[in-house]
This record gives C-alpha cells, sequence and structure tokens, in this order.
C-alpha cells in the first residue's frame, strides 16, 4: 500500500493542519496487528519531531487508533522538569509562602518515640520530654547531625577566614548565649550587636574580632619627630 494514499496518512491530513505532514518516515510494528506509522512534523518550531499515527490492522480493515506529535532524536524538547520542592532555595521563602515538609522527612520523628536513640537502645532523655507538651513532631538524630554538619560548613562555622583571624572563639565569648539539648555542646547563639554573626547560631569554635576578650592594641611609643623646617617654638629677637 502506498503511504502516499494509505489509511494512516489520510487520517493525518484531515487532522493536521496543510503544510505540516511532510514524508513518510518509516513503520514499526508495536504488536502483532499494531503498526505506528511515522511521518515528518513541518510546524514551524517543531525541529526534529515526527507525526506518530497508530493503527491496527485485521485483515484488510485498518483501524486508525491515535495521532500524535512526537519528539525525534534531535528535536529540541523543554528541559526535565524539575519539582518544585527540589528548586526552592534556603532564603527563598517569602511572606505567606508555605514549605510543608515530607511525609517521610528523615528529619523528624514523632515526638513521643523520644527519637528511637541511636540504634544501640540509647534512648534520645532530652526529646523525651517533649511528649505532651504540644509538639506533635521533634528533630531526629538525623536530623540534629544533618543541621550540625551545615551549620559548621556555613559563615559561623570554624573554618571561614573572620573565624581563623578571631582573637578568641565564641566558646570562650561572654556574648554567647548557651543552647539546651543535644547541640548544645557544639553551637551556641551570638548576642553581641556588633557582630556579624548578632542573632545567629555559631558554631562553639567560630570567633570573630568582636570577641569580649579582645582588647585594643597599644600604640608604639612616637618616635622623636624631625625639627621643623621652620622653627615656631623659639623667640628670635631682632635689632632695630
Amino acid at each position: 500500500m502506498s503511504t502516499s494514499t494509505s489509511p494512516a496518512r489520510a487520517a493525518l491530513d484531515a487532522s493536521a493542519d496543510d503544510g505540516t505532514v511532510g514524508d513518510h518516515l518509516g513503520s514499526t510494528e508495536e504488536a502483532p496487528g499494531l503498526v505506528t506509522e511515522r511521518f515528518a512534523c513541518l510546524l514551524p518550531g517543531y525541529r526534529g519531531w515526527y507525526w506518530a499515527v497508530s493503527t491496527s490492522v485485521l485483515g484488510d480493515e485498518v483501524t486508525i487508533n491515535d495521532i500524535v506529535l512526537l519528539p525525534g532524536d534531535d528535536a529540541i524538547v523543554a528541559p526535565a522538569w524539575t519539582p518544585y520542592r527540589e528548586r526552592i532555595r534556603p532564603g527563598d521563602l517569602g511572606p505567606g509562602d508555605v514549605l510543608p515538609p515530607e511525609e517521610d522527612d528523615i528529619r523528624l520523628v514523632p515526638a513521643w518515640s523520644a527519637g528511637d536513640g541511636d540504634g544501640t537502645g540509647v534512648v534520645d532523655r532530652h526529646y523525651a520530654r517533649e511528649i505532651g507538651l504540644g509538639r506533635e513532631w521533634v528533630l531526629s538524630l538525623e536530623g540534629r547531625e544533618d543541621a550540625a554538619e551545615r551549620w559548621y560548613e556555613g559563615e559561623s562555622g570554624p573554618d571561614t577566614p573572620i573565624a581563623k583571624q578571631a582573637p578568641g572563639v565564641c566558646g570562650t565569648c561572654g556574648f554567647l548565649v548557651s543552647l539546651a539539648g543535644d547541640l548544645s555542646d557544639r553551637f551556641g547563639v551570638c548576642a553581641n550587636k556588633m557582630a556579624n554573626a548578632d542573632g545567629r547560631v555559631v558554631a562553639l569554635t567560630h570567633g570573630c574580632g568582636a570577641h569580649s576578650g579582645t582588647r585594643p592594641k597599644r600604640s608604639a611609643s612616637a618616635s622623636k619627630l624631625p625639627d621643623p623646617v621652620f622653627d615656631t617654638m623659639r623667640a628670635e629677637l631682632e635689632d632695630f
């Protein structure tokens, strides 16, 4: 059967706009009696796409099942869809925005479970006190370690340039507000309004120039100044 007069081509010509159907590109037998005919697409902006006409063949009877436009190997297509949750970054939330946690978020556990310990039978007693106090979920061990790692690697960690040149660490600073719980041995909150980290969690091994133990440097003793070009210190008498 000539493809130019085949039922597939006739159905495609009747469905597509004039001038948008090109040459026959081939056919594929998907299953016994199920054949897909492919035709070039001439639509502007659809380079590399093709028309696919699915047909069922039973004896001399041909039934048109579907007509679709599909991308070929060289087609220009939109990039793969990235879910909203994977695109959002810290700091993207604005007033009125909501971002519920995943249902299976490993960072959270029910408060009644008290963290379920660390896998060795050791129960997280600190978070056990949350039972009945209103919080349905609390941080899991994985959630706390994830936060600790992120904070250490962030701007308030020990490896930043400002921390490496600081006169002291936050753990010995009078402006540090202590935390309670599992992370208290590694982090606190800066309460120095003059510090870059004011109001933020800082590692105890972080530091900055606003440490409470910082003392002003004493200036070196002034060296003797050279005699002035014009002597303005001594009086000179002139005879008239």
